[in-house]
């Protein structure tokens, strides 16, 4: 009796498991909720592209100030680093000795034009040949000449500024010998409104733009006289626009680039020569870009650009993009989105491929490009 009732015991749960496999399958059903995710929709509009060079500020014009007469340096008529005028004086040179030249020469004048006048009346009479008041006459001339360098010697004994804008340092102090024609110069002015600034852009990334702009993939903004915004160096844009002025006809061996030379206003100065610079050149306008924020753009093992892209009927797929180039905070394609469809920015990390999802416009999405053609 007690080994029937240990069978039994033994027999009930495989029944059972017999009984359970024997059952049929509940259908499965995807119960799993919709994922949250933000969007951004694409559009399509005329963008200007630029480039960021970098480059260095010059003087629109530099002028070195040396001495035209020799002589001892007197006085400093300026304060350094200050502004100054065409024409203002700005070293004093001991006129004693010129002074003295020029009476001398002025005494010589008086006397040969006095001769000549003399000569004059008695050729009439042949008293004189006529070699002798041909002679009086150069004489004449030769010493209205030498008063006119006295005259101009005493001028250069005051050394003017030769042009106008700001003179640095002084490298000569009073009671300094000068010299006509000495290599050193005594001051240096320079002018600073308006201001160059010099940057470099490589040959081929030119060669590309030439070639976009005969396709018609880019109109043309005028490279001539193109607008240039500008950068500085501690970050903080210059609220002046400039104008892109010159294009160097020759390619540096060295570097396979070409300098552009771009023209600002400067009239506080806030521009020096040498400043280190961030240049924005203008280089034409596309029309129907397709801008993708950054938000969105994953690149796959491949190094291939991915976006996750919002279907009609709420679930995702994956697509392959084209990128050309960053613009602001964006990626400008050229293949794998339309005008109208919806990438994903917000809740990348919960997307699967044909995720069914619960899809918002994106509060993570500021566009910092602008997007239409001024």
């Amino acid at each position: 009796m007690f080994k029937s009732s240990r069978l039994i015991a033994g027999v009930l749960p495989l029944s059972a498991l017999i009984l359970a496999a024997c059952k049929p399958a509940e259908p499965l059903t995807d119960h799993a909720p919709a994922v949250k995710v933000g969007y951004y929709t694409i559009s399509e509009a005329a963008l200007t592209l630029t480039t960021d060079l970098p480059g260095r500020t010059s003087a629109y014009r530099v002028a070195e100030v040396r001495p035209q007469v020799a002589g001892i340096l007197q006085r400093r008529l300026f304060t350094e680093g200050s502004e100054v005028k065409q024409g203002q004086p700005l070293y004093q040179i001991d006129p004693r000795t010129y002074v003295a030249q020029q009476a001398r020469a002025d005494a010589n004048l008086r006397s040969a034009h006095n001769l000549a006048e003399r000569y004059e009346r008695l050729l009439k009479t042949r008293a004189v040949s006529q070699q002798q008041y041909d002679d009086a006459v150069a004489a004449w001339k030769q010493a209205a000449a030498d008063k006119q360098v006295a005259d101009i010697n005493v001028q250069y004994t005051k050394v003017l500024s030769p042009i106008s804008g700001r003179i640095g340092r002084s490298a000569m102090t009073e009671g300094a010998l000068v010299t006509d024609g000495q290599n050193a110069a005594m001051a240096t002015v320079n002018q600073l409104d308006p201001i160059y600034v010099d940057v470099t852009q490589s040959i081929t990334r030119i060669l590309e733009l030439k070639r976009a702009i005969k396709s018609g993939e880019l109109k043309s903004t005028g490279s001539d006289q193109a607008e240039v915004s500008l950068t500085l160096d501690d970050g903080s844009a210059y609220p002046l626009a400039g104008t892109l002025k010159f294009s160097e006809v020759s390619v540096d061996q060295g570097t396979g680039s070409v300098t552009l030379r771009a023209v600002f206003p400067n009239p506080d100065r806030a521009l020096l020569p040498g400043m280190f610079v961030h240049a924005q050149v203008k280089e034409g306008v596309r029309e129907g870009a397709l801008l993708v924020p950054q938000q969105a753009i994953i690149r796959d093992s491949r190094g291939v650009a991915t976006a996750w892209v919002v279907t009609e009927d709420n679930h995702v797929e994956q697509r392959d993009l084209e990128t050309l180039r960053t613009v602001g905070n964006a990626w400008l394609v050229n293949s794998g989105v339309k005008p109208g469809e919806r990438v994903i920015t917000e809740g990348l990390q919960h997307v699967q491929p044909d995720s069914l999802v619960d899809a918002q416009p994106a509060t993570n999405v500021e566009l910092k490009a602008a997007f239409t053609a001024n």
